[in-house]
Parts: structure tokens; C-alpha cells; sequence
């Protein structure tokens, strides 16, 4: 399964962008969506922004997966 993970650009030098998400930061590229710019929030999908999405909507996704992450956790340790 191929996820899109909200991520915010803290750096970015022509297409080249750094992107921060929940404290991951990784390269990604803003070729396919030429007006992102430093601050923005972008999905970012196979090393690509590819929209730009709202404060509110990351949140909600950033939640989502400290979620799962907490759920695995706990049933790594049951079952561990």
C-alpha cells in the first residue's frame, strides 16, 4: 500500500525541497506542483509534492498515524 504523507517544506531551493513530517525529515521534490514554496503544507507520494493541503487536514493525518503507530506498538507487545 502506497501512502501520501502531509509533510511541511523547511527548505527548498529550486525543486529541490527538505520536508518535515512529525519530525521525519526527508528530500522530496516540488516539480509536479510548481507554486509550493517554503512554509507550505504538501502531500508528498514516491518522493513528490504532489497538492498542497490545509493546517487542519495535516493534523488530522499526522493523528491518524500516531494511531496506528501507538496500536502496532501495543500488539507488538502482546504478542512479543
Amino acid at each position: 500500500m502506497c501512502l501520501a504523507i502531509p509533510a511541511r517544506i523547511v527548505e527548498l531551493e529550486g525543486d529541490k525541497a527538505v520536508v518535515d513530517a512529525m519530525g521525519n525529515r526527508w528530500k522530496a521534490r516540488t516539480t509536479l506542483l510548481a507554486e509550493a514554496k517554503l512554509g507550505d503544507l504538501v502531500l508528498i507520494h514516491a518522493g513528490f509534492a504532489i497538492s498542497l493541503v490545509d493546517e487542519e487536514e495535516a493534523k488530522e493525518t499526522w493523528q491518524l498515524i500516531a494511531e496506528i503507530n501507538d496500536f502496532n506498538q501495543t500488539q507488538n507487545r502482546v504478542s512479543g
